[in-house]
C-alpha cells in the first residue's frame, strides 16, 4: 500500500464501510427485477406446498362395481380399513346384475375398478393399469371376510388364529427427521444456497467491473479507502442474501403450517437455522472471492472467464450437496464451503453429534478469514489495474 493510500486509509471513519453497504442494500431493494423474483419465489414456496398438501389431504373416492353376495360387505370392509391406516382414499360400491356388467362399466369408465367372485375367491379389474389402493384394501377386506368365515366354520374366531402375531412399532427416536424429509431438506437446502450464491455474487462482481470499466472506482478511490469500499459490497450483499433465505425460510413454514403440518417445523428448524449460520460465514468468503473476479476483470467481457472457476466451485458445492452420502458426506461437512450444505444436511437427517456443526463451523471461520484477507489483497492491487485482464498470480505481484 503505497503512503498516500496508507494516509487516506487512516484519515478515513472505520465506519465508512457502512455507507457503502447501505448503498448496495437501497440499490437492491430498488431494483425492480430483484424484488419480483424475491415476490414471485416466495409465492410459488407457499403456493407449492399448499398446493402438494391439498392434493395429499383430498380423499380420492373410488367408484366400484360389484357383484356377488358379499361384494358390498367387502367393500364396507375395505373402507373401514382404509379409514385406520389414515389413507385419503374412500369407496363407494354399486350392484350390477353380473360379471358382463363389471367389465363394461370399467371399459367404459362408468366405474374405477369393478369386483366379481372368482374361483380362488375374488377378481379385481381395472381398465389400463392396477389402482394401487383398490388392491391394497380391497384385497386386505376380502382377505379378512374369508379368514372370519373360516374361523367360524372351524368353531374358533379371528382373535384366536392369530393370536401371538402382533406387532408394536416402537421408534427409538422419535426426534429425527425421516428420511425421506431429511432428502428434501437437504435438496432445498442446495439449491438454494445455489441461488443465492449465483445472484449475488454476480451481482458484486457485474458491479465492481461497472465501476472499473466506467473509471467510477477512481473517484470512489480518491475519497474512500479501498478495502472500506470492499467490506461494504461484501456486507450489503450479504445481508441481502440472508434477507431472503430468511423469507424463503418463513414462506416455508407458513406452507407447512397452512397444510397442517405444523409439526415438521420443529423437526427442520435446528437443520435451517445452522445452514443460515453456515451461509453468511461461507457467503463472506463466496462474496469477496466474487468482488475479485470482478476486480480482475477489465471489461464486463471479462467476466465470464474471471467468475468461471468460482462458478465451478458453487456447482461442485451444490452436487456435493446433493450426491455425496456416507463417509464422503462426513468428511464433506467439514470442508469449508462444501460444508455450507453437507454439515445442516447431516444435522437433517440426524447423523451429527450436537458438537461437529461447531467445530465445522470453526474451521469456516477460519477459512473465511484467510479467503477474505487474500481477496482484499488481490482486489486492491487489481482494481486500479486498466490494462488488460488479469490474472490471481499477476494481481499478487502488483505492488500496494
Amino acid at each position: 500500500m503505497s503512503i498516500e493510500d496508507s494516509k487516506r486509509d487512516s484519515a478515513a471513519p472505520s465506519g465508512i464501510w457502512r455507507i457503502v453497504a447501505a448503498r448496495e442494500i437501497s440499490a437492491k431493494l430498488h431494483d425492480r427485477n430483484f424484488l419480483i423474483s424475491t415476490i414471485v419465489t416466495t409465492l410459488l414456496i407457499v403456493g407449492s406446498l399448499v398446493v402438494s398438501g391439498f392434493a395429499s389431504n383430498r380423499t380420492e373416492t373410488l367408484d366400484v362395481a360389484v357383484t356377488g353376495a358379499d361384494a358390498t360387505q367387502i367393500v364396507t370392509l375395505a373402507n373401514q380399513l382404509a379409514d385406520a391406516a389414515d389413507e385419503k382414499v374412500s369407496f363407494v360400491a354399486h350392484t350390477v346384475p353380473d360379471l358382463a356388467a363389471v367389465t363394461a362399466q370399467v371399459r367404459d369408465e362408468s366405474a374405477d375398478v369393478g369386483l366379481a367372485p372368482d374361483t380362488n375367491g375374488w377378481k379385481l379389474y381395472g381398465k389400463a393399469a392396477e389402482n394401487e389402493n383398490a388392491g391394497t384394501y380391497l384385497t386386505a377386506a376380502a382377505g379378512q371376510l374369508a379368514v372370519q368365515r373360516n374361523a367360524a366354520a372351524a368353531g374358533t374366531s379371528v382373535e384366536q388364529l392369530s393370536r401371538g402375531g402382533a406387532v408394536d412399532y416402537d421408534v427409538l427416536e422419535p426426534g429425527a427427521i425421516d428420511p425421506g424429509l431429511a432428502k428434501i431438506v437437504t435438496l432445498v437446502f442446495a439449491f438454494v444456497f445455489y441461488l443465492a450464491s449465483i445472484m449475488f455474487g454476480l451481482a458484486i462482481a457485474q458491479s465492481v467491473v461497472e465501476e472499473k470499466q466506467n473509471r467510477i472506482v477512481e473517484i470512489l478511490a480518491s475519497a474512500i479507502p479501498l478495502r472500506q469500499l470492499l467490506i461494504g459490497k461484501v456486507v450489503g450483499n450479504t445481508v441481502m442474501a440472508l434477507g431472503q433465505l430468511v423469507m424463503f425460510a418463513a414462506a416455508g413454514l407458513i406452507g407447512l403450517a397452512a397444510t397442517g403440518k405444523g409439526g415438521q417445523v420443529g423437526q427442520i428448524g435446528g437443520a435451517a437455522g445452522w445452514f443460515l449460520v453456515f451461509f453468511v460465514v461461507g457467503f463472506l468468503a463466496l462474496a469477496s472471492m466474487w468482488a475479485v473476479a470482478g476486480a480482475l476483470a477489465t471489461r464486463s467481457e471479462d467476466l465470464q472467464a474471471t467468475s468461471t472457476p468460482l462458478s465451478m466451485l458453487i456447482i461442485i458445492v451444490l452436487l456435493g450437496g446433493l450426491l455425496i452420502t456416507g463417509t464422503g458426506r462426513v468428511i464433506a461437512s467439514y470442508v469449508p464451503i462444501i460444508s455450507i450444505v453437507a454439515m445442516p444436511a447431516r444435522l437433517a437427517e440426524g447423523s451429527a453429534a450436537w458438537w461437529e456443526p461447531i467445530v465445522a463451523l470453526a474451521i469456516m471461520v477460519i477459512a473465511t478469514y484467510g479467503i477474505v484477507v487474500t481477496a482484499e489483497k488481490v482486489y486492491r492491487r487489481s482494481l486500479m489495474q486498466t490494462q488488460g485482464r488479469l490474472t490471481i498470480r499477476q494481481a499478487l505481484r502488483v505492488q500496494d
